[in-house]
């Protein structure tokens, strides 16, 4: 076979067949870049928002409801029932308060709040705050998802009603067999009585304390046939009565929402260091990481404090972590609402 001839430049002439051959590689590198997803820098979700008070209302004795609303009237985030706001009060303080207006509205948020003895944030709200008031807020969240069963029983203990009463308007909206159990110490006490009296009333038993005594939890799950979701709200002695009582047999499932975190079992006192900050504070056997961190760093972020929607996840840089919660795996980081040290010392990097 000849050899191709040099051009005029001296260079060899190429081969027809490796150029149709480097071609076709070419074509086949560039469909394959065409198809290759293309990831987008994605920047953080910004969930704060400035809200003005619209209104407040008298809802029982000593509970009042703020209905919030964007300043330029706006159309708020959507949310779905078993969602809570972070509200940032003008003191400084920031609680969390679930949702109890109407998901479909999307001009206001409706929390509300009652008054605790000593409560420092429930008395800052019924005495200082007052329509055109500006507040921030975080969310809104969900750590209590409300899922779509064909059979439900609701439980809720006084205030307890506030994330449960979206709940029960969607299991009827649904057409799903619901019942609702509301629990307080006098009928007074209870609030949105009103607005529970346009549901059906066979399927609604109110439960005064002054009128039938207080409710064991076996009484309260009477009602959980097999097949039932049941939603658990209000004070923390009826949550540990009903989860005492609760059997999970037939497909019955179990959901609560604490309005504060359980207490400290078995702790034991360690100490965390604080990398970026430089700061080594001490943890008393009957508080969390969380609490005394935020004394020192008001900013760090948090919501239920109760080890399930991993607001509070920091990253672990030493120490082994005693893990008290499902949704706080070994990957490097700890949930510091619950979880503590096994062995003395945690470094984090805060």
């Amino acid at each position: 076979m000849t050899a191709m001839p040099p051009d005029l430049r001296g260079r060899r002439a190429r081969d027809p067949f490796w150029v149709t051959v480097s071609a076709v590689f070419r074509g086949i590198e560039r469909v394959r870049s065409l198809r290759a997803p293309v990831i987008p820098n994605v920047p953080p979700v910004d969930r704060t928002l400035r809200l003005v008070v619209q209104e407040v209302r008298p809802e029982a004795d000593g509970v009042v409801s703020l209905r919030l609303g964007a300043p330029d009237g706006r159309a708020l985030p959507r949310w779905q029932p078993g969602c809570h706001l972070d509200v940032r009060l003008p003191s400084g303080r920031r609680r969390q308060y679930s949702l109890c207006g109407d998901p479909a509205d999307r001009r206001a948020y409706r929390v509300a709040v009652r008054m605790i003895p000593g409560g420092a944030g429930s008395t800052e709200i019924h005495h200082e705050l007052h329509e055109g008031t500006t507040l921030t807020v975080e969310g809104p969240r969900n750590a209590f998802p409300f899922l779509v069963r064909d059979r439900y029983l609701f439980l809720a203990g006084g205030i307890g009603i506030t994330p449960v009463l979206p709940m029960v308007r969607a299991a009827h909206h649904l057409g799903a067999d619901w019942h609702l159990v509301y629990t307080g110490r006098t009928r007074a006490s209870l609030p949105f009585l009103d607005e529970l009296a346009a549901l059906p009333a066979d399927r609604i038993t109110v439960r005064a304390d002054d009128e039938v005594g207080v409710p064991d939890g076996a009484g309260l799950l009477r009602g959980a046939r097999p097949g039932t979701a049941v939603y658990c709200c209000g004070p923390a002695p009826m949550i540990d009565a009903v989860r005492g009582a609760f059997v999970p047999d037939g497909n019955r499932t179990l959901h609560f929402e604490r309005f504060a975190p359980p207490a400290v079992v078995d702790g034991r006192p360690f100490e965390v260091e604080l990398r970026r900050s430089g700061l080594t504070l001490r943890i008393p056997a009957d508080r969390s990481a969380l609490d005394v961190i935020r004394e020192a760093l008001p900013d760090v972020p948090y919501s239920c404090r109760q080890g399930f929607c991993g607001t509070c996840r920091t990253p672990l840089l030493a120490g082994d972590a005693d893990r008290r919660a499902p949704s706080d795996p070994d990957d490097g980081s700890i949930l510091i609402c619950v979880s503590r040290a096994s062995a003395g010392r945690l470094t984090l990097n805060l």
